[in-house]
């Protein structure tokens, strides 16, 4: 079990955020599917099962930058030179994947349904490592785009939580430092 341990922190310890991918080389609708099913592994209380998938790649990748970008419009949300980012910035992965949240009425458990995607895009982008993938985790511009939604496949009542960007490496990024933690104990 030591043994488990120290493989598991080092996979931990070696993940990283970065676009540092050959944007052209696939990464095989196989392996997106294995993440997706790591990240069904997460935590998740009272087992409401949140977490919902949706992939881009080709030219997907450029109609999900122009769907956001009108999401964006419609909301007035950033300016003209955000928005035109937002129209291409998908492109630079070859595969996208966009991961929602489905509601819940109770406010704890809809709470409790956004950290289990959390943890459950985690689980993904530590199988992304495993495998050898660059990732990298962005948080959306909005969080519930209607026109997004709809391209997704997904609820008008959903919330997206994250894109990941999934690619082959073309570079390595620099270990960053983390602070010192401090932990409060308390034992009587």
């Amino acid at each position: 079990m030591e043994h488990d341990f120290e493989s598991f922190a080092a996979l931990v310890r070696s993940r990283r955020t970065s676009l540092l991918m050959d944007r052209e080389r696939p990464v095989s609708a196989t392996t997106v599917d294995e993440l997706c099913a790591l990240a069904a592994w997460a935590p998740n209380h009272k087992k409401t099962w949140p977490w919902k998938f949706a992939e881009f790649t080709g030219a997907g990748r450029a109609r999900l930058g122009e769907t956001m970008a009108a999401d964006m419009v419609d909301a007035d949300f950033g300016d003209s030179t955000k928005r035109e980012k937002t129209r291409t910035k998908y492109l630079r992965a070859p595969s996208v994947l966009v991961v929602g949240c489905e509601p819940h009425p109770n406010e704890m458990l809809h709470q409790e349904n956004r950290d289990a995607v959390a943890a459950a895009i985690q689980n993904a982008l530590l199988g992304a490592t495993a495998l050898g993938l660059a990732s990298f985790w962005s948080t959306p511009a909005l969080s519930s785009p209607p026109k997004v939604l709809e391209l997704c496949g997904f609820d008008q009542q959903d919330r997206v939580i994250g894109m990941l960007y999934l690619g082959w490496p073309v570079g390595e990024c620099a270990v960053p430092e983390r602070p010192v933690l401090s932990i409060t104990r308390v034992s009587s």
